[in-house]
């Protein structure tokens, strides 16, 4: 089965409608005496426009747990279902179209190409994606219009950061899937790439999770889901999301 069209729209609001469900989730890599259980019985849902946050430390699962979200890897046992399509059974071929169309990725580092400005790095993903907004919108949104024809030797971290997020919401993702985007940059740097995040989600009405350790982003969503030993150990509901100014670093 192929994954269903999702293309998303730009403002659309969040809803309650649930894009992943997730239950009874596992995840073993090796066999026998050598086997580790990465992931052991997670029950999720995560819903259009949220801003969701994976807290654990190293080790815990999340970056498990966003591999099998994100069609990186595949589960071991469980149901993962991505708008009622079965993604936990999906063939290569499905898996590489579902991360084509609908899912961003932003990693803690950049892999940016080096030989291209920041405005090629976003085009490279513009020329593939089925309905993508202009590489100058993209990096408009992250705040770097002025930046967009420097490469990337000479750029900051939080700006090659921020060249990365464009680059992964330029093709309009519904799912934007975020491994600890913060995790290489300082303190004032990382406030910046935490507030292009929180913009996209809630001008797109992107789907947004954040992993991290850092407690304190936790404040920034709308839930918040804290894993250890490969299980959610709680998880819990922000009131009122706070922006990225008002966290006490």
């Amino acid at each position: 089965m192929n994954p269903p069209d999702t293309t998303s729209t730009a403002g659309q609001p969040a809803s309650a409608e649930a894009v992943f469900r997730v239950r009874n989730l596992g995840k073993v890599y090796g066999s026998g005496h050598a086997a580790v259980r990465a992931l052991a019985g997670v029950d999720l849902d995560f819903c259009a426009g949220e801003l969701v946050v994976l807290l654990g430390a190293s080790g815990s699962g999340k970056s498990t747990l966003l591999n099998l979200l994100g069609g990186l890897d595949s589960p071991t046992e469980g149901d993962l279902h991505y708008r009622g399509w079965n993604l936990g059974h999906a063939d290569e071929s499905s898996l590489t179209r579902y991360r084509r169309d609908a899912v961003g990725f932003v990693f803690q580092f950049y892999n940016l190409i080096p030989s291209l400005t920041a405005r090629e790095n976003v085009a490279l993903i513009t020329e593939i994606a089925r309905n993508p907004m202009p590489p100058e919108e993209a990096l408009a949104m992250v705040g770097l219009t002025p930046r967009a024809d420097h490469f990337p030797a000479q750029l900051s971290g939080g700006e090659q950061q921020r060249v990365a997020i464009a680059r992964a919401i330029a093709k309009r993702p519904e799912v934007l899937l975020c491994d600890e985007p913060t995790g290489a940059l300082d303190v004032h740097t990382g406030i910046t790439v935490l507030e292009a995040i929180q913009r996209i989600n809630r001008e797109l009405g992107t789907l947004t999770v954040v992993i991290t350790h850092n407690a304190v982003i936790a404040e920034m969503a709308d839930r918040v889901f804290t894993l250890s030993d490969g299980r959610i150990q709680k998880s819990g509901t922000n009131t009122r999301r706070r922006s990225v100014s008002e966290l006490t670093w």
